[in-house]
Order: C-alpha cells, then sequence, then structure tokens
C-alpha cells in the first residue's frame, strides 16, 4: 500500500541535486525518500504527482545573515551614499526608536520577501533592544511560525555604547546581565536541536566596535553550555580593523580568538578583510563565514575572498545582510550579484552552480545544519521551484544557468518540510496589499526627518 502522503515531483526543467535526478523526486511527509534518475519510475509507491517540467528546481535557499527590522529603513536619504560607519552612526538613532508593532510588520515583509524568492531558512541577527523592545525574538518566532519557515534567531547585544568608546547610542545599549538572562530564557524557551528544526537559537553580540570584551566571553561561555551556536560582525571594514587595534591591539580574528569564539561553532557576517594567515587560521578552527555579496557592495566595503576561504576549508553561504544595506531580502539575487562579485575577483570562469551551491548548502554548512541545502535521499523536503517563461528567459539553454545569469528574482513555487508555502507565486493566505500598507505606516512613523545627521566625506 502506497503511503498517504507521498509526491512524485517529476520531469524538472533542471534540477539541483548531488545525483542524477532527472525525472525527478519523490517527497513523502516532510523528507525528500527517493531520487528518479532520467528515463525512469520512481520505485516508490506514490499517491501524488506534480510535473515540474516547466519549473527549475532547487534546494530551499538558505540565508545566513540579515536584520528583519531594517526593511522599515531602506534607501533613506541621510545613510544613502554613506560608508559603514557614518551609515550606522545615521540609522542608530532612527532605529532606536524601533516598537514591537513596527518588528511585528518589519519581519513580516523580510520574510514573504524571502520566501518568494525560494529561501526556506534565515537567519536573523537581532541585536536592537529599545526600551519597550524585550521581546524582539518572541515576536520573530511567531511571525516565522506563521510563514511556515525555518529561521536561526540571534539574541544579539550591544553593551558598548558612546559614552563608553563605542558606536551606538546609550538608548540601544542593554547592561551585560539582561542580555545573558534573556539569551538563557530565548534558548530554553524555542530551540529545537536535531534535524527538521523550525527554530534555533544563536547568541550574537553585535560587532568589536558595539559589545564589551565581557559581553563576546559570557556569550560564548553560555553558548557553549547550552550546545547553540555563536554570530556576530567581523572583518567587515578597515575602519574595524583600526578599532580593534586601536582599542585591544588585536586584529579582528585574534581579538575573536581572545574571547574564545574561534571554532566549528561560530559563523561570521562578512569576513572581507582577512589575511592569508587569517584564512589558514578560521579553515583549521572551522569557523565559517557569511558572504554578504550586495550590501558589501553598497557600503563599498570590500571583496570577501571566498574561494581562498573554501580552499582553507571554510564553510561559506552567503546573506543579503540587512534590507537597509542591499536594500532587499531576495536570496536568489543574492547568488547571482555573489557569483559576478567573486567573478570580478577571481574571473569568468567561477561556476555558476557553485554560487547556487552557497546559497543552498554551503549556508546550511554555515548554520550547522546537515538536514538542509541538498536535494538528496534523508533530507528535509525543502525546495523552490522557478519557472523560465518570462521574456528575460528566451533563448536560455542551461535552465540552471539561467536562474542567476538571466536573473531570476522569484520562485514560483516553494516547499517547507514537505508542504507548499508558495502556490503561483504567491504565498497562500498573507493579505500583501494589507502588509505593505501596514509596513510603509510604520516605516514613516519611524524615520523623522529631523533626526541630526552625522557628516561624512
Amino acid at each position: 500500500m502506497p503511503h498517504p502522503s507521498t509526491l512524485w515531483i517529476k520531469n524538472p526543467q533542471g534540477i539541483l541535486s548531488d545525483t542524477d535526478a532527472g525525472n525527478g523526486i519523490v517527497v513523502r511527509d516532510n523528507l525528500i525518500i527517493e531520487l528518479v534518475p532520467c528515463g525512469a519510475q520512481p520505485t516508490t509507491a506514490y499517491t501524488e504527482v506534480f510535473d515540474a517540467a516547466n519549473h527549475v528546481l532547487t534546494p530551499g535557499l538558505v540565508n545566513t545573515h540579515h536584520h528583519f527590522y531594517q526593511t522599515l529603513t531602506r534607501a533613506w536619504g541621510p545613510a544613502a551614499n554613506a560608508p559603514l560607519f557614518p551609515w550606522l552612526q545615521n540609522l542608530y538613532r532612527v532605529w532606536a526608536r524601533l516598537t514591537p508593532q513596527a518588528l511585528d510588520a518589519a519581519v513580516r515583509v523580510a520574510l514573504a520577501e524571502l520566501l518568494l524568492s525560494g529561501c526556506t531558512t534565515a537567519a536573523d541577527h537581532h541585536y536592537l533592544f529599545p526600551a519597550g523592545m524585550d521581546e524582539s525574538i518572541d515576536i520573530e518566532v511567531a511571525a516565522v511560525r506563521d510563514f511556515g519557515m525555518r529561521a536561526t534567531l540571534t539574541r544579539g547585544s550591544m553593551t558598548l555604547g558612546e559614552d563608553d568608546g563605542g558606536l551606538p547610542p546609550q538608548s540601544t545599549v542593554q547592561e551585560l546581565d539582561v542580555v545573558l538572562a534573556d539569551s538563557q530564557r530565548l534558548i530554553e524557551a524555542y530551540h529545537e536541536p536535531g534535524e527538521g528544526a523550525t527554530i534555533q537559537i544563536a547568541l550574537a553580540p553585535c560587532s568589536p566596535f558595539s559589545v564589551t570584551t565581557q559581553a563576546m566571553s559570557e556569550s560564548a561561555r553560555l553558548a557553549g553550555h547550552y550546545g547553540v551556536r555563536l554570530h556576530t560582525h567581523l572583518a567587515e571594514t578597515l575602519d574595524e580593523e583600526e578599532f580593534c587595534l586601536s582599542r585591544f591591539g588585536l586584529r579582528p580574528l585574534d581579538y575573536l580568538d581572545s574571547v574564545g569564539w574561534l571554532g566549528a561553532h561560530t559563523w561570521l557576517g562578512h569576513g572581507i578583510h582577512f589575511n592569508d594567515a587569517e584564512i589558514r587560521q578560521l579553515g583549521a578552527a572551522g569557523t565559517a563565514v557569511t558572504h554578504c555579496a550586495t550590501s558589501n557592495m553598497r557600503l563599498s566595503s570590500g571583496i570577501a575572498r571566498v574561494l581562498e576561504l573554501e580552499q582553507a576549508g571554510v564553510p561559506v553561504g552567503l546573506g543579503v545582510d540587512g534590507s537597509a544595506s542591499n536594500d532587499g531580502s531576495n536570496m536568489i539575487l543574492e547568488a547571482r550579484q555573489a557569483l559576478y562579485l567573486q567573478r570580478l575577483r577571481y574571473g569568468a570562469d567561477v561556476p555558476v552552480e557553485r554560487a547556487l551551491r552557497w546559497a543552498t548548502e554551503g549556508s546550511a554548512r554555515v548554520l550547522g545544519r546537515r538536514d538542509i541545502g541538498r536535494i538528496a535521499v534523508g533530507q528535509q523536503a525543502d525546495l523552490a521551484f522557478f519557472k523560465t517563461d518570462e521574456l528575460r528567459f528566451s533563448g536560455s539553454q542551461d535552465p540552471l544557468a539561467a536562474l542567476l545569469l538571466c536573473g531570476a528574482d522569484k520562485a514560483d513555487r516553494v516547499m517547507v518540510a514537505g508542504r507548499w508555502r508558495v502556490l503561483d507565486g504567491a504565498i497562500p493566505g498573507l493579505d500583501l496589499p494589507a502588509l505593505i500598507h501596514e509596513h510603509r505606516r510604520h516605516a514613516r512613523a519611524l524615520v523623522d526627518l529631523s533626526t541630526p545627521v552625522i557628516q561624512y566625506s
């Protein structure tokens, strides 16, 4: 007797899989249970069929670095043409007025945009906890569950304000004991270890210029106790490097090592300015790096040495970064940007498939996940389906290459854990115009044009 819920996704136009799956895959409940080679039929009894002849099939895309709340401040004039430090100084004063209602709208906009771009798992780095925002991560958890996605939600923090030589204003800084107590609460309330997890929690002090050394070391201790991962920004700009040398007498990676962070339990946002010895050190430690191509170009931060990082054994994935430095949340477009930026560094022979794997298998490794990011037997049935019938694809020959080279920007269908979450390019049950209206209302209220502007040359 066939299982009551077994789906054959047959005859895809193209498929990014580990082995021959030219005639599709079989999904039972939440898992991929069979790859069907070209010209073959499933050996597993199935109850349903979806003909994917008009679709290019990839694993669900995995976003490893984001700041959901920043969707409220996209393309804000005073920060539109600034590098990282003045960009932050301008925006901190706006973000300090964040409210729970505004955050909820921001998170839902980010998740909707990600999901519609083929992303099934997202990591968010939320470090902003002004007064009244104590339940920020709880708000995110609820939204992720509503969308039926997976997420690694990081309890970020800022404990080093302007008064003590840091970058953020004091109104956005928290006491360390508050941060640690809330981190423990969130891990115990929400973290799901093991395969098939929907919500995972990680600890994520924001950056060397916004947290104290004690916050870094105590977060590492707490994460080790609970077996959760660590995340932070590192080696994003030369300004950060100068800050670390001035304040700690150490380069950013040496500072990271000094506070107990260098290891396979850590992933780093950006990771641009590492020298040869540091790349080898990262590889030996198994510390992962998130490449944020669009943000790095937008803020003129530099180009990460992705191929050298991978050659050294560093897990590398992709992140859209905050929607105030991207200024979007589109994972398939991020893969295209990553491909082109890395070709600018290394040459035109960087394969398209390699960039797609940064966005899938590589990103899953960055988050410590072995159950997502690949189309293989035993993997979670997290899948993205793209059509190539628009004008931009006319004349394209290689379906997988066309996704990036011709600029696919949306998925037609998306499946998470065997359940359809996007159908015909829309999220069932989501009133998108109403969400946009609510989001814009909060964005307007948040951005007060009387905010003092930090000048830059």
